[in-house]
């Protein structure tokens, strides 16, 4: 059996979790998110724990149980904790600033780039060379900052460009005559 799915996913106070004929949804103080279940899993409350049990013997059914464990236990702590990327700007006239649902980057293009956040997704800029993506969801708040790492991803020479906040760029050497 997976070993990541045998573990119980403990539901905090004040979260809600309903599991009606293969669709999940968790609601909590953040929001509500839903997800439709695994055929080869299925999804018992113990108490105050989740368990995600294996539908059969077969491998697939064990790798899935495993899979809606960690999207299960993602689900509750989005709901109650939420999701946070935080983004930094590295370079000479980098910008970034936060306007409602949109985020205006001057990146060194000759035009300005303007990313529309999903719905659930909010930005915000604590300095003009700082992103702060939030959600509770965290596939989605994930996917929305490589989609603005993207615009201009570190480059490996001098460093510019948009990189996560804890993420190391290693320099390389230039060129020596």
């Amino acid at each position: 059996m997976s070993r990541v799915g045998s573990f119980p996913i403990p539901v905090p106070k004040g979260v809600e979790v309903n599991v009606v004929s293969g669709q999940i949804s968790v609601k909590g103080p953040l929001g509500i998110i839903s997800r439709t279940a695994d055929p080869n899993v299925a999804v018992e409350r113990n108490g105050e724990n989740l368990m995600c049990k294996a539908l059969g013997n077969s491998r697939q059914a064990d790798i899935m149980s495993g899979t809606m464990r960690a999207l299960i236990a993602n689900m509750v702590t989005g709901v109650s904790k939420g999701f946070e990327k935080r983004l930094a700007l590295v370079g000479v006239g980098y910008r970034a600033q936060a306007q409602g649902d949109k985020l205006n980057l001057t990146l060194g293009f000759s035009h300005p780039v303007v990313h529309q956040m999903p719905k659930g997704v909010k930005v915000a800029t604590p300095t003009q060379t700082e992103i702060v993506i939030t959600g509770i969801d965290k596939q989605q708040v994930g996917q929305v900052a490589a989609e603005v790492r993207g615009y201009r991803a570190p480059e490996p020479y001098k460093g510019k460009g948009v990189r996560y906040a804890d993420e190391i760029v290693i320099l390389k050497e230039t060129k020596k005559k």
